[in-house]
């Protein structure tokens, strides 16, 4: 009796092949392979181990408009990664105002009298931040970094998010609330996202330029 061997059939693709597949940035062309898989990484990470929304893998400048060095990723981390000494300063002040408050608050309940309930904390918003995706066998210089941030905008751009359709790569805009003030946002800044070679990801946040020393 004949054995009728079954059709062959394509295995299915992982998880992390489909990411890398269907992910894939524009403008690949300029670029070498491994830094857009690099990005794919960190930003596989941020997404799925850090609870970051709204990521999108940039290979264009937001400034210039050309070719970036290597790609960058924009996203929203679930909470403030930096808060500016000055801002520090203010937060901490209007956290004070507003337990005067609800102190005031709670003596008129106490009397019987009626006031308006504070009870928002007050706490810095986050914001939209710059990745820079790296890996630890790089060497750096301070050349290449100047290259980096002569390529970001101080904030990164609100219409950056991008839902990639069937053959489609508009730009789909969103409005982001709370977007952090330029008042703040004095020198440009970017987390460092650096993988090493057991996939372990380390970040730092790194200023282009001088920054004030935060307050403890």
């Amino acid at each position: 009796m004949a054995l009728i061997e079954p059709p062959n059939a394509d295995p299915e693709l992982s998880a992390i092949t489909k990411i890398f597949r269907d992910d894939t940035p524009q403008d690949t062309s300029s670029v070498p392979e491994h830094l857009h898989n690099l990005a794919l990484q960190v930003k596989h990470c941020l997404e799925y181990e850090h609870r970051w929304t709204r990521l999108i893998i940039h290979t264009r400048s937001p400034v210039t408009n050309g070719v970036l060095p290597r790609p960058l990723i924009s996203g929203l981390p679930p909470k403030r990664l930096y808060i500016h000494p000055d801002e520090q300063i203010e937060l901490l002040k209007a956290e004070e105002e507003r337990k005067k408050r609800a102190e005031k608050h709670q003596k008129d309940s106490a009397n019987g009298s009626k006031s308006t309930e504070d009870t928002d904390v007050t706490y810095a918003e986050p914001e939209l931040e710059w990745v820079l995706p790296t890996h630890l066998r790089e060497k750096w210089s301070l050349r290449k970094m100047a290259q980096v941030f002569d390529g970001i905008s101080h904030v990164p751009p609100d219409d950056s998010f991008s839902k990639q359709a069937d053959d489609s790569s508009a730009t789909v805009p969103f409005s982001l609330p709370n977007s952090p003030s330029e008042k703040w946002r004095g020198t440009k800044r970017a987390v460092l996202a650096t993988v090493s070679d057991d996939s372990t990801v380390t970040y730092y946040i790194v200023h282009d330029g001088l920054v004030k020393p935060r307050q403890n």
